[in-house]
Formats: structure tokens, sequence, C-alpha cells
């Protein structure tokens, strides 16, 4: 699957990177990590998101709103990157697609049959997250629900399943059984590493645990790996505390594509 003329993903191309912060947290901050990412990565897809709808706490910073969230993400598009970012609603589809290469379904919104729909119609290529409380084999009705648009521009993303209370753990099966409906598979490796509101009004994180993580998922098998990045994750506005160190970047990326390329 072609996202820009210099990266794959699937089909046999290399491991694809998807990196960026959870959210928008200016124009600046934006541009300052795509430039860094950029610089250790090669071609990438920069993942942003303009409103997270589903934090812990109503108090919990959202981002900059729908708006002036696209305008960034469009700015980005026009400076070379290739740019992903989620949409919560079905009347999103079509204008967040103006801005963006792939429309990312959330986890918790991967059953939303109208919202599968309208990503499907805008052609993009619909990265699905697949739900903390989803088996693997049934991701193949989000699947269809796009497809049922014509379009097979698909993937799928493994982000742990749901293990008891304030817990996740990925079965790497998970990869296996996805990859087998056909689509490209894309592994999440900071969210895995989430502890979903164990920090009282947020979510809490082990990120030591990322790299074990993602270098089992490349010696399973994926097309790519999803990780959100932040300079200095302890002044995040969103999922700081399982996001991944930029000056941490260039080794795990290093160490996963080594697996990857076995």
């Amino acid at each position: 699957m072609t996202l820009s003329p210099d990266l794959q993903l699937g089909g046999g191309a290399p491991l694809a990177l998807i990196a960026g912060p959870c959210v928008i947290e200016s124009e600046e901050h934006c541009q300052y990590l795509a430039w860094e990412i950029a610089k250790i990565a090669g071609p990438f897809v920069f993942k942003a998101s303009f409103d997270k709808a589903n934090r812990s706490s109503v108090n919990s910073y959202r981002g900059p709103g729908f708006a002036e969230g696209c305008r960034i993400l469009a700015g980005l598009r026009k400076e070379g990157y290739t740019v992903l970012t989620d949409i919560h609603e079905a009347w999103q589809a079509e204008p967040v697609a103006a801005c963006a290469d792939i429309l990312q379904i959330p986890a918790f919104l991967c059953r939303q049959t109208d919202l599968l729909v309208a990503a499907g119609k805008t052609g993009r290529m619909v990265n699905i997250k697949k739900g903390q409380f989803v088996a693997p084999e049934d991701m193949r009705h989000a699947v269809e629900k796009v497809t049922s648009t014509g379009n097979q521009r698909v993937s799928l993303t493994e982000r742990g399943s749901s293990f008891g209370y304030h817990n996740l753990v990925v079965d790497m099966r998970s990869l296996v059984i996805m990859r087998d409906l056909g689509y490209p598979v894309i592994f999440d490796a900071t969210h895995s590493v989430q502890l979903p509101g164990a920090s009282g009004n947020t979510s809490g994180g082990q990120p030591r645990f990322i790299e074990p993580l993602a270098r089992a998922a490349a010696a399973v098998g994926i097309d790519g790996l999803f990780v959100e990045v932040h300079e200095a994750p302890e002044r995040a506005k969103s999922d700081g505390a399982n996001a991944l160190r930029l000056d941490q970047l260039a080794d795990l990326l290093a160490k996963v594509r080594a697996v990857a390329s076995m």
C-alpha cells in the first residue's frame, strides 16, 4: 500500500513508522517533532490528534479543536509529511480527508458502523485500531464495513486487550490472526503499555516495556510500528505516562528494524 512516493506499508516493504505526539499541543510543537522524527527515521507517517474525545477526565486537555487542528495538519501535509489523525464522528470524515492522508478509527469506536463507512467513502486509507474488548478475528467485521464502500485501503492496529482493571496485555497471536485477514498490521507499542485510568483522573503507563514488546511484535511479523513520541513526556498534555521519549526513538527504531529484517 503506497503512503507516499517514498513510503510503503505492507507487501514486503520495510517496516513503516507512524509517530508523533498524542495530541496537537501547538503548531510549533508539531513542526518541531515532525522535523526531529524525520531526521531520525527518514520518511514516516506523522500522527497527532486534533481532539482527544475519550480522555479520562472532563478537565483533561483535548486538543486545539476541529478547525484549528485541521489547519495545522494541512500545513504539515503541505510541507510534505504523510499525516494520520483520528476521527470520532461520521461528519468529520470528509473534511478531515482534505487535510490528512490516513483516517484513524480509535479503538473504542472500531465497531461504529456509520463512522467506518464514512471513512471508507473518502477513499483515504483507513487505519482501524482494534478495540481492547474485541477478539482479533472479529476485526474482519470492521474491515468489511470500510470495504463495503469499495475502499480496500485498510490497515489494522493492535494496541493491547483489557486484562482486569487498569491493565492491558498484548497477545502476539493477534498480530498473526489480523494479518491473515489480508491487510497490513501495525503494532501500537506505546498504547499497549498504557494503564488506562490508573492514575486517578489520568491514565498511567509502563514505558520501559515499549522496546521489548515492539521487538516481539517485529519478530512475529508486522508491517508498521506506531509510537507516540514526545521530547519531554512528563510535560505532555496527553498520554505522557506511556509515551516514548524522543531521544530514545533512534535506538528503538534500529533494534526493531533489525528484528523485522531477519
